[in-house]
């Protein structure tokens, strides 16, 4: 087997004899060639995609030694196909994976952390390292990282001798046998990769870290590399000017003014809830002190309104069970809630009746009722006048 997609990885088409054809899972097919460009999943980089003559390439796996095409219809065992990649998607794959590699060999050279898990997403790549990064830090490897790129320097692939790779320094997830791909980064890394690459930094355009949390007692980086980084600004950079049009403000002032939006609506929260409860309990003492179940209906309450007023009310005594409903039609939301009577199984109970979900603890319980109001009045007389 001839791997193309390493000897020349910027072939986009190439001529291949059909060594075999088999029948797949679920109603694909299996093709071996007697040399391929289409690079087989592996190494936390996906396979490439594209056409093999008429037949397209869904995926591409090695399985025993063989690189196996799957392929949506079948291909002749012993004819000549044309092999067509799907570029733009191996072209990024190149620079994701490139970068990937200048990212993870700077926090190596300063932080001395491994990589210990990398995945290259649809919408981002995701690195694992064994240590903990703060964002400055993170910053700063990205910076240094970007300057390799614009300096433009080699990217060297090569396959050092046994002797030779014992008194080489190169990152590797695990001890490898047998022939090991080395690629070099000068300044930047040396590592075991089975991968592709671009031919020089430059080709990767850019390196942008978008994430950083807390993973496994160690850090998990997002970052985006290329084209796709340059995709990932415009969509944010098109929400950073809407935003600055619907506050008024220059799109570096945004911040500012979303965090006095949010201590402003945080004032008028606490005040519309001050007034709720003032509400709340003017309406409480209109309803007598009583050992019976309380029903009542209220129209727009809030689902946090629904268990304050139903509180309240079970509190002062207002009923041994109260059920405090607000919605129309056919849709009501609920709280159940009582001073003495365990609401867990009740709440099942009229749920059932009433096409109901929802639940909560033995003092109160929360959801909807897919009933009409008549139908909620009928339970709660056969369920909780029982009680």
């Amino acid at each position: 087997m001839e791997k193309l997609y390493y000897e020349k990885p910027y072939v986009k088409t190439f001529e291949a004899k059909v060594l075999d054809c088999r029948p797949g899972k679920d109603g694909l097919y299996e093709v071996v060639l007697d040399r391929t460009a289409f690079y087989p999943e592996g190494g936390g980089q996906p396979s490439d995609m594209g056409r093999l003559g008429e037949a397209a390439v869904l995926d591409v796996r090695e399985k025993a030694e063989e690189i196996v095409h799957i392929t949506d219809r079948q291909v002749f065992a012993g004819s000549t196909v044309t092999g067509i990649i799907d570029w733009e998607r191996r072209f990024s794959h190149m620079q994701n994976h490139s970068g990937e590699h200048l990212l993870s060999g700077i926090v190596h050279k300063h932080y001395g952390f491994d990589n210990v898990g990398f995945h290259m997403g649809k919408d981002e790549i995701t690195v694992d390292f064994n240590g903990v990064l703060s964002w400055d830090q993170i910053e700063a490897v990205e910076t240094e990282v970007n300057k390799i790129i614009w300096e433009n320097v080699p990217i060297r692939e090569s396959c050092p001798s046994k002797e030779e790779l014992s008194v080489l320094d190169y990152r590797s997830k695990k001890e490898l046998s047998g022939q090991v791909r080395i690629i070099e980064i000068p300044g930047g890394d040396v590592c075991a990769c089975c991968g592709t690459h671009v031919t020089n930094t430059g080709e990767i355009g850019i390196v942008k870290v978008t994430g950083l949390t807390k993973y496994k007692g160690g850090v998990r980086i997002s970052m985006l590399c290329g084209k796709m980084a340059l995709l990932d600004y415009q969509k944010k950079q098109n929400s950073v000017s809407g935003i600055s049009v619907l506050l008024s403000a220059k799109s570096d002032e945004i911040l500012g003014a979303v965090e006095k939006l949010k201590e402003e609506g945080l004032k008028k929260e606490s005040r519309l809830n001050q007034l709720s409860k003032e509400l709340f309990e003017k309406k409480v003492m209109e309803y007598p002190v009583s050992e019976e179940p309380l029903l009542v209906f209220e129209s727009g309450l809030a689902p946090a309104e629904l268990r304050q007023f139903c509180t309240m009310l079970y509190e002062e005594n207002k009923g041994s069970i109260v059920l405090v409903c607000s919605g129309e039609e056919d849709m009501y939301q609920y709280a159940i809630g009582s001073r003495s009577v365990d609401m867990r199984q009740l709440s099942k109970t009229v749920n059932s009746r009433l096409n109901g979900r929802g639940g909560g603890s033995a003092k109160m319980a929360q959801g909807t009722f897919h009933a009409f109001m008549q139908d909620i009045k009928k339970v709660f007389q056969e369920e909780l006048k029982g009680e």
